[in-house]
């Protein structure tokens, strides 16, 4: 017996090879690459099982149908590996129809131009059998149209090696054995074809088809060894590394296996020296993530991973199984929450100023209540005077007419100006200083309060220099003088006095509002100006009040950039200090420790 019925057989079994792995491939037909790569593996079978079968035919004519059956394959084979190695180094969006439809078209015309060589003898220019081997074999002199099959097919063979020695030298270690059976694998039919088309060893049979079971062990131990079929190494790759959220894989000896391109970032100690160290080692500035791992399958929520500004991760680690079911490592995954915490931190910031603007407009309303009742209770008593005079028809009623119409017209302006500043504030707390003239302020609220203080024969004086300039909130001021006067006038004696000071030091001007009541008890001033102190004592005359009025001004003056202090004699009388600063412009005075309470 001939060794060609050994070397049928052997190709007998080469195709049985590349079947079972058109099979395997049949099973993952939902994957692109096993589709490709089995259609591929196909076409292989075809080369071989009609190589088996003419090197033991005996004539010509088996030998030319067995030739045709061998080119069912061979024209595509080249094209579909190429397609597989698109996709298997992530090129997928190449492999559309069109580009497809092209790269088929020499293809099809070697496979017409074969099986009508016959009539134009441009593929085969002459077929004869020669008998130097002991049985019958066939010597083909190569046409044109093999040489531009040749061609074309050894262009893609180069340009798809190049894809694949890239992504070889692009991948992590642990997938370089993956990457390298696929480009051994690939050389298989390929490489025995080149070197029985150079003809640099004497071959008288073609050995291409045995490539095929060269190639097809490699290929089947690639899809045992690793699942070859299932995973595209650099598709698999270019997903991990383009992830969000931080990916690190552990063994189950915690050391590191691999890590993606968001978890170098988040952990700087990672680096292409760090597969194979231990997470201990890498991970020694990171103790909550140590003791993540240490737990073996936990999950945190919102740590920082650098205190005290690091960003925010929710951190979960799981445990990765085999196929028998058995841990085989671990995977830390990492998600950026940093804007959700802040937005929720946001939320709380602006849930909290709204309450503060909530209990702000309490204390206004309450405030400027006691701002309009003062005057209006005024002309509740010139109205029952001016009832009393009436009935006394002698008398002239002019002047407390008169008095009236100014005390209403003060009232008006009030409510005016209150009204005004109420709708500035609708939108949350609105804060305009300007250059303001203090001696101008403090007259008017001297006249919107001249009536009260006349009621109980009280004289005030303001020792407060025309020109003199703060630099505050128009509104802000009025109110804090109106109440601080009011005070004054409430707590002060029939027939005693408030003075108003001012006097410059350094960058703020210091007003000062003295009167001659009966001061503040030791008691008293600890809690005075104290947040939650809401003290409401009746006046000399039994006034009463809400208890916020100084609470309001101290804040207003703090807006303002000043401070509210004050001093307090029992039986001798207080004087409250507030300071504002001066106007931009102003130059620097040396400061004056005259005043009392300096």
């Amino acid at each position: 017996m001939t060794y060609n019925v050994y070397l049928s057989a052997l190709l007998m079994a080469a195709t049985c090879c590349s079947l079972l792995l058109g099979y395997l491939c049949f099973k993952r037909r939902n994957l692109p690459i096993a589709v490709s790569y089995g259609l591929g593996m196909l076409t292989g079978s075809f080369y071989s099982l009609g190589y088996a079968f003419e090197i033991i035919s005996t004539t010509l004519a088996h030998i030319r149908f067995w030739l045709r059956v061998e080119y069912i394959g061979i024209p595509f084979g080249t094209v579909l590996w190429f397609i597989m190695v698109l996709q298997y180094t992530g090129r997928q969006s190449w492999v559309r129809p069109r580009n497809v439809a092209l790269l088929m078209i020499v293809p099809l015309i070697t496979f017409t131009a074969h099986n009508t060589n016959e009539w134009h003898h441009l593929f085969y220019t002459s077929m004869t059998m020669n008998y130097t081997e002991g049985f019958p074999l066939v010597t083909l002199v190569k046409g044109p149209l093999y040489k531009l099959h040749v061609l074309y097919s050894y262009s893609f063979f180069v340009v798809g090696m190049i894809f694949l020695l890239q992504m070889f030298f692009r991948a992590v270690p642990r997938m370089k054995k993956q990457i390298a059976l696929m480009i051994i694998g690939s050389w298989g039919p390929f490489g025995f074809t080149l070197i029985y088309l150079s003809g640099v060893i004497y071959m008288p049979i073609d050995i291409s088809p045995f490539g095929f079971l060269f190639s097809g062990v490699f290929y089947m131990w690639g899809i045992y060894q690793f699942n070859m079929l299932r995973l595209a190494p650099l598709a698999l790759q270019q997903v991990f590394e383009s992830m969000e959220e931080a990916v690190i894989i552990l063994d189950t000896d915690n050391s590191l296996t691999s890590f993606n391109r968001s978890a170098k970032r988040i952990v700087g100690e990672l680096n292409n020296k760090s597969t194979g160290q231990p997470a201990a080692e890498i991970f020694s500035g990171y103790p909550l993530l140590l003791e993540i791992i240490a737990q073996g399958n936990a999950s945190a929520s919102r740590i920082q991973l650098v205190y005290p500004d690091g960003d925010y991760y929710n951190v979960h680690l799981s445990l990765v199984r085999n196929s028998r079911q058995k841990i085989a490592g671990k995977m830390l995954l990492l998600r950026d929450v940093t804007e959700a915490v802040h937005a929720e931190e946001m939320l709380r910031d602006n849930s909290r100023q709204l309450s503060e603007l909530n209990a702000f407009k309490d204390r206004m309303f309450s405030v400027v209540a006691h701002d309009i009742r003062d005057p209006l209770a005024v002309l509740v008593n010139l109205m029952e005077l001016l009832e009393e005079e009436i009935e006394a028809e002698h008398e002239d009623h002019e002047e407390l007419i008169h008095e009236m119409g100014q005390q209403i017209e003060n009232t008006f302006a009030l409510v005016e100006v209150l009204l005004d500043w109420f709708r500035s504030q609708r939108e949350g707390m609105v804060f305009n200083p300007i250059q303001r003239d203090l001696a101008s302020a403090v007259q008017a609220s001297l006249r919107l309060l001249q009536l009260r203080s006349d009621t109980k024969q009280i004289l005030m004086i303001s020792e407060i220099p025309e020109e003199t300039y703060v630099y505050a909130d128009k509104e802000m001021l009025d109110l804090i003088i109106r109440n601080l006067l009011s005070n004054a006038i409430k707590f002060t004696y029939g027939g005693g006095c408030i003075r108003l000071k001012a006097e410059r030091r350094e960058r703020h001007m210091v007003i000062a509002v003295s009167d001659t009541g009966g001061g503040i008890s030791p008691e008293q001033a600890d809690t005075l100006l104290h947040d939650d102190s809401r003290i409401s004592m009746a006046g000399t005359s039994g006034e009463r009040g809400v208890g916020l009025g100084l609470t309001l001004c101290r804040e207003f003056v703090q807006l303002n950039g000043g401070e509210l202090w004050f001093d307090s004699i029992p039986s001798r009388g207080s004087t409250f200090y507030f300071s504002l600063p001066l106007p931009p412009e102003a130059p620097l005075i040396p400061a004056i420790s005259s005043m009392r309470g300096a």
